[in-house]
């Protein structure tokens, strides 16, 4: 019965055999899924949503990061990929770009209440007045100092790659320093160690340069994962194949880098 209402919502998914699972076209699959699967929830507990709003009354979260509508709860902070971590770890949140908020069901209360000392206290150090201070903080230290060093050799689009062991060209990869990327060119030239001392890892034996470039969302998406865990000595030589969970979180960021470059060119 689950599968069939499965169909007559997704009447375009279809069924895979080599992934064990349904894929859903469209680009707003994920957040129509998320939808239905909290409706699916809710069959097995029909007043989860009356419960989670009783639980707030009686115990409120009061913060100027949270607010409340009909269907549930909004979330608005700054920006911070930690934030994001946490706030994902609430069952059913999602994010809304039109009103650029996060909306979690009051059916989650129980998850959010758990999860919120970590999300305000990321919100709070995330405002630009705590950035600021950090800043001011930081200047003239040896921290400040690595961190400028390491922003300049990003803006490089260059990667230490073993002599011996060079990944394939033109093929997203996962690396250790940059994550996912493709690397275009390999320069033949050798990597001074001293230059780059404490900005890569295990750079002990004969490397070279690479030139690197981030992948497109169709590269991604074109990209077969990995199907055994990443090895440790992978992660010493400095990239492997990415498995599928590498692959989802790149794919989800090119999406919205995508969309961002579409609406920027459009307006």
């Amino acid at each position: 019965m689950t599968v069939q209402r499965f169909r007559q919502e997704f009447p375009r998914a279809r069924w895979s055999d080599a992934r064990k699972a349904w894929l859903i076209p469209g680009k707003t699959a994920r957040r129509r899924f998320i939808r239905w699967r909290a409706k699916e929830e809710s069959r097995n507990d029909p007043f989860a949503q009356e419960k989670g709003r009783d639980a707030f009354a009686f115990e409120p979260i009061l913060s100027p990061y949270l607010g409340v509508d009909r269907d549930g709860f909004r979330i608005k902070t700054p920006y911070s990929h930690k934030l994001v971590e946490e706030i994902r770890q609430v069952p059913f949140a999602r994010w809304d770009g039109d009103y650029k908020i996060w909306r979690v069901p009051f059916a989650s209360y129980g998850e959010l209440l758990h999860n919120w000392p970590a999300i305000e206290d990321e919100a709070r150090r995330c405002e630009p007045e705590e950035r600021r201070k950090r800043a001011e903080a930081r200047k003239g230290t040896e921290d400040e100092r690595k961190a400028r060093r390491r922003s300049t050799e990003r803006r490089r689009r260059r990667i230490p790659l073993p002599a011996n062991d060079f990944p394939p060209l033109d093929r997203p990869i996962a690396t250790a320093a940059y994550g996912i990327v493709v690397v275009s060119d390999i320069t033949g030239e050798l990597v001074e160690h001293e230059e780059i001392a404490g900005l890569y890892l295990d750079i002990a034996d004969e490397h070279v340069w690479g030139l690197w470039r981030m992948p497109s969302l169709e590269e991604l998406v074109q990209t077969w994962p990995s199907k055994a865990a990443t090895r440790d000595d992978e992660r010493r030589r400095g990239w492997w194949f990415p498995t599928i969970e590498e692959l989802r979180e790149a794919r989800r960021v090119a999406r919205s880098r995508e969309r961002r470059s579409a609406q920027q060119a459009s307006a």
